[in-house]
């Protein structure tokens, strides 16, 4: 396949002053890439109640994520004021003299509230396009389904395959009560050139529990995307963590429709930049249901010349009463070279509600150095240090031996003598 260019993937809903380069990414995809198509999946036998199908791009229109949407849709607005009154100050003539007062978020937002549907509402983190490629490459969609009340754990392996994209295109359907587990592992165990990525939708319904658990240990001759978006129904709780460790370019995407009331997402990212890599995070998580809660936490070491974004999107919308949001992140740059770019956002159109978000970023003190080097340890050792401790928690963390492996194989490529934790 020719080299593809994805333009403003993963915007900032409401984009910020243009100079700062920070509202998207654009991203070219290598050149003669073949399609590898080659995800793999793993149930635990006899453990889960999962349901696991592949269907072909041409059937996706009605399958069990667009239903469950559809049926959360149908109930939300029966309930609700109309759309229209909702959007408040934005009517039907978008054109008119009113509407110069707005900003062009606003007057979207406010057209897509009138839409009144769930499904028109829905997003994922990398946008429209980034999701149109990565559907397009993995050919079918994995959809996994958990009847009412039932629990089960699947796994998803994505392995760079030399010359290729290797990507999948994933729907969790997670019905009222079940408890779901998702981990999604992408490794490149070989040398090579190519790219890895999936595109992940997941319905929570109500009273459902669902964990999803990413984890990156790709070598810096790969790309990497990971493309996730959600939806949760009343009281479903949403358990989402990014562990990004390699890939010489990286994104992750989430957005989330915090639709059912009391619904609940817990985001945390852990990453390690090294090297020239390039990284970058778009989180945007809206508030549409009352007492909804969403907390989005990253933590961070940026050491070589590599280079960090991270866009942090909390919108709480007209309606949300009662809505909690917070939005944190810790950034250590272990080296001069090292840049940094974090950007927490906190959208309002409902007044009964929480919003707070900050950042803590900072380099090594001199001091701190000089502490270090008193004790023995060269600048180049105690950015190592650092490094070596997102590894080893990612190693101890790790959702099976497998991807414990993975850890240990990139700590033994980036810190030369690396051998793992102790068990």
């Amino acid at each position: 396949m020719d080299a593809i260019t994805l333009q403003n993937a993963s915007p900032m809903p409401a984009p910020t002053w243009h100079r700062l380069s920070m509202n998207g990414a654009d991203i070219e995809t290598p050149a003669d890439l073949i399609q590898a198509h080659d995800a793999i999946v793993e149930v635990p036998e006899g453990e889960s109640a999962l349901s696991v199908t592949a269907v072909a791009l041409t059937d996706l229109e009605g399958d069990a994520f667009d239903t469950a949407v559809d049926a959360l849709s149908a109930r939300t607005y029966a309930t609700r004021i109309s759309a229209q009154d909702l959007a408040g100050e934005a009517d039907d003539d978008t054109d008119g003299v009113r509407d110069t007062a707005y900003s062009r978020y606003q007057i979207d937002a406010a057209e897509t509230e009138r839409a009144a549907s769930v499904a028109a509402a829905f997003e994922t983190g990398m946008g429209a396009d980034a999701r149109a490629f990565l559907l397009q490459a993995a050919g079918e969609v994995i959809v996994v389904e958990a009847p009412e009340g039932s629990e089960g754990a699947a796994t998803v392996r994505l392995n760079g395959i030399d010359g290729a994209v290797n990507t999948a295109a994933v729907d969790v359907v997670a019905h009222e009560g079940a408890h779901v587990d998702i981990a999604i592992a992408f490794d490149t165990p070989t040398k090579g050139v190519g790219a890895i990525g999936a595109t992940l939708r997941v319905f929570a319904g109500k009273d459902a529990v669902v964990r999803v658990t990413a984890i990156q240990t790709a070598d810096d001759s790969w790309q990497c995307f990971d493309d996730e978006g959600y939806v949760l129904d009343e009281s479903a709780k949403v358990e989402v963590r990014h562990t990004v460790l390699g890939a010489g370019e990286s994104y992750t995407g989430l957005a989330c429709d915090l639709r059912g009331t009391s619904s609940d997402i817990d985001v945390d990212t852990r990453y390690l930049g090294h090297g020239e890599n390039e990284l970058d995070f778009n989180y945007v998580i809206r508030h549409h249901g009352q007492r909804t809660m969403s907390e989005l936490n990253a933590n961070g070491v940026l050491a070589g010349e590599s280079v960090k974004t991270l866009r942090g999107t909390i919108d709480l919308i007209r309606g949300c009463k009662g809505a909690n949001g917070h939005e944190s992140e810790t950034v250590l740059i272990a080296d001069d070279g090292a840049h940094n770019r974090t950007v927490p956002v906190i959208l309002c159109s409902e007044d009964d509600v929480a919003g707070n978000h900050g950042a803590t970023i900072g380099h090594i003190r001199p001091e701190q150095k000089f502490y270090l080097a008193c004790r023995g340890l060269s600048p180049d050792a105690a950015e190592a240090m650092f490094a070596r401790a997102q590894i080893e928690n990612a190693e101890i963390n790790a959702v099976d031996e497998t991807v414990r492996a993975s850890v240990v194989r990139l700590g033994k490529t980036l810190l030369g003598d690396y051998e793992g934790v102790e068990q």
